[in-house]
């Protein structure tokens, strides 16, 4: 009987501009070694990924299996399958740790059903370094991801969190898609009481990293671009 392989979830940087070395512990590139087999989001930057990890690592041995939105469900089983022929697959995300906000998570739970085992390797995570650096509460938090798009329904989520926050001590954590970032930001400080925190962790781990955390009041005299970077927004209901 062969033995089963091992489904290896690898973290990556949170953006181009980081240096992998500085971010990522030697196992990622220790497991880089030994696996040609990856299920990724996108085979352009994974492949650049793994070359400048591990330039000696042979491209044209790695076979890379696309997970993104357009892929069926029906694949995901045939993407686990070198699993099950006793090769060790990688599982990668475009930013950060993988099945985190992340559509690797299906992935997860089919190696579970079929009895493999998932190895998770230490790496970036946008959420929480966001919730570390925002002196709010690291005890109890809730990420969210994204918020309603039809603006009625964007600011009663928002309230609701506002509210849930209070009421439960707890962080409310949530992102959007980076161009909408500054129209979301003055739905923010339009739908919420001015007492309430609100941090702003933005291009984590990159040269232009931004984290701050301040009331609503304080905000709104706060003149900030957030355009086309990638945040984490924190509310917090004292």
């Amino acid at each position: 009987m062969i033995p089963t392989g091992k489904l290896y979830l690898l973290p990556v940087p949170l953006g181009d501009d980081a240096d992998p070395k500085e971010v990522l512990p030697i196992t990622i590139e220790r497991s880089i070694e030994f696996i040609d087999h990856y299920i990724v989001e996108n085979e352009k930057t994974a492949r650049r990924f793994i070359k400048a990890i591990l330039p000696t690592k042979k491209q044209p041995d790695l076979k890379l299996f696309v997970l993104n939105k357009h892929t069926e469900p029906k694949e995901h089983y045939d993407f686990i399958k070198p699993c099950l022929e006793g090769k060790n697959v990688g599982l990668m995300s475009e930013a950060g740790c993988p099945g985190v906000a992340d559509p690797g998570a299906a992935i997860v739970k089919i190696a579970h059903e079929k009895g493999i085992q998932v190895v998770p390797l230490v790496g970036p995570s946008s959420i929480l370094l966001a919730i570390m650096a925002s002196g709010m509460n690291g005890q109890s938090f809730a990420f969210n991801g994204y918020l309603p798009i039809e603006k009625t329904d964007k600011k009663t989520a928002l309230k609701n969190f506002e509210k849930l926050s209070q009421d439960k001590k707890q962080s409310q954590l949530f992102i959007e898609t980076p161009f909408r970032n500054n129209k979301l930001l003055e739905d923010i400080l339009s739908a919420l009481q001015p007492t309430t925190h609100l941090c702003i962790a933005c291009d984590i781990t990159l040269a232009t990293e931004y984290i701050k955390t301040k009331t609503v009041a304080q905000w709104k005299s706060e003149k900030i671009d957030l355009h086309n970077r990638p945040c984490i927004f924190i509310v917090h209901k004292f």
